[in-house]
């Protein structure tokens, strides 16, 4: 593989963009409309809640041994399957919605599956990346992804509501569609099936010593173990943000309108930080880079406090994800290129479990804060303690000097796999 095609003529590589879009975009469609139909149909909160919940539950419950599978298993034909299991469950929903027959327990257990098949499809698409686009054009490809990511959260939900409008089955018949067409886009592609492997790698090991290999795997790359950490605080604190500033557009008088309004400063910021991540994210090193988004992530929360009025937090929110696709970007490539591809999957669990695993806790934080605090004081508490960390990033002799460039010792590697390589 060389570099020398533009990505956007790289077949493979735009055939599974494209079917990652239109199966994002379907998912984003009924993020809205599924809430909206379990309240219609039971009258309670608490009944989507459970919905949303269980989906969570089984991704997040599955996410780790479909890591291992993902580097045992056929990868080409476990995406197509994946996607098609997605597609045959939003049929189902769509038709007991339409006959009238659609039950709770229905949208619980249909949410399950989508979790699980969600948990195959994120590592696969990874793992793929790397297999068909050549080194000097991660960055690009990534930016791309990423812009597909904030480009479908910002369309999809409000398309998703008007569609609604149109009839209640509407957005889960064209999420159905989506998935179909993702399904045969993914077969255009050829992802890559699976890597060489030694005889070594061929004999079947527990899955739990799968897991443990890439775990100590991490823990000894000194740098990128403490971007995981810091990017873990990131992620708490960044959850955490969202009841604060809820509260504080309502002590400032803003209704629901106004905090909707307000929100999407998120999804305008993130667009744009997409566009421009690529080219972000080549100036600086991660080790550098990450500190740099934390700051401006912190400074942007403390700035939302400022009493400018109830629309004024708008602004601050765009700096924000304005920033932290460069980060997405750079980690990924980071990943690609240090991460041995037979334990891509496995290390790809491993970081998305790592980045959720506090996640949980940020609305809980932000709730209590925003209690004891008020929405503008719980603010400034959480815009301090990213500033915090952002310090302590940079005093962190690992992360000023860590670049995120594979070691070329193959004896750094763990038994049974390859040095970490740049990708062929």
């Amino acid at each position: 593989m060389t570099d020398h095609v533009p990505l956007r003529r790289n077949a493979r590589f735009q055939l599974l963009w494209a079917g990652s879009a239109i199966s994002q975009l379907g998912s984003e469609l009924t993020r809205l409309a599924m809430p909206l139909l379990v309240l219609a149909l039971t009258g309670s909160p608490g009944a989507a809640g459970i919905v949303a919940g269980a989906r969570t539950v089984a991704f997040v419950a599955v996410q780790m041994p479909a890591g291992v599978w993902v580097d045992r298993w056929d990868r080409r034909r476990t995406l197509l399957a994946a996607q098609g299991l997605q597609a045959a469950a939003s049929a189902l929903l769509t038709a007991l919605i339409v006959t009238g027959q659609v039950r709770l327990w229905h949208f619980v257990t249909l949410a399950v599956l989508d979790g699980l098949c969600a948990a195959f499809i994120g590592p696969v698409q990874d793992t793929a990346i790397r297999g068909i686009v050549p080194p000097g054009q991660l960055h690009a490809a990534y930016a791309q992804e990423e812009a597909r990511t904030h480009a479908a959260g910002l369309i999809g939900p409000p398309l998703g509501g008007l569609l609604y409008g149109l009839g209640r089955a509407v957005p889960f018949v064209v999420d159905t569609l989506t998935f179909l067409a993702a399904t045969l886009l993914y077969a255009f592609a050829k992802v890559p099936r699976r890597p060489a492997v030694t005889p070594r790698e061929e004999e079947r090991r527990s899955m739990r010593k799968e897991a443990a290999e890439a775990v100590a795997w991490l823990w000894h790359r000194r740098g990128l173990r403490e971007v995981t950490a810091a990017v873990m605080v990131l992620n708490l604190l960044g959850g955490a943000f969202l009841i604060p500033l809820i509260v504080l557009v309502g002590e400032r008088g803003g209704d629901a309108r106004v905090t909707g309004a307000v929100l999407a400063g998120l999804g305008i910021g993130g667009l744009a930080g997409a566009l421009l991540s690529g080219r972000v994210s080549r100036l600086l090193p991660p080790g550098k880079l990450l500190p740099a988004v934390v700051a401006v992530f912190g400074a942007a929360l403390a700035a939302t406090a400022l009493p400018w009025g109830a629309w004024w937090p708008m602004i601050p929110l765009v700096f924000i994800t304005l920033s932290t696709p460069s980060l997405n970007v750079v980690m990924n490539v980071v990943i690609a290129r240090m991460v041995p591809e037979a334990m891509l999957g496995r290390m790809g669990a491993v970081l998305s479990m790592g980045g959720m695993v506090l996640k949980p806790l940020g609305p809980v934080i932000g709730g209590a804060l925003a209690a004891a605090l008020g929405g503008a004081g719980a603010l400034l508490v959480l815009g301090g303690l990213l500033g915090l960390t952002a310090a302590t990033a940079v005093l962190s002799r690992e992360l000023r000097h860590f670049t995120g460039e594979p070691p070329e010792a193959a004896d750094d590697a763990p038994a049974g796999d390859e040095a970490p390589h740049a990708p062929a």
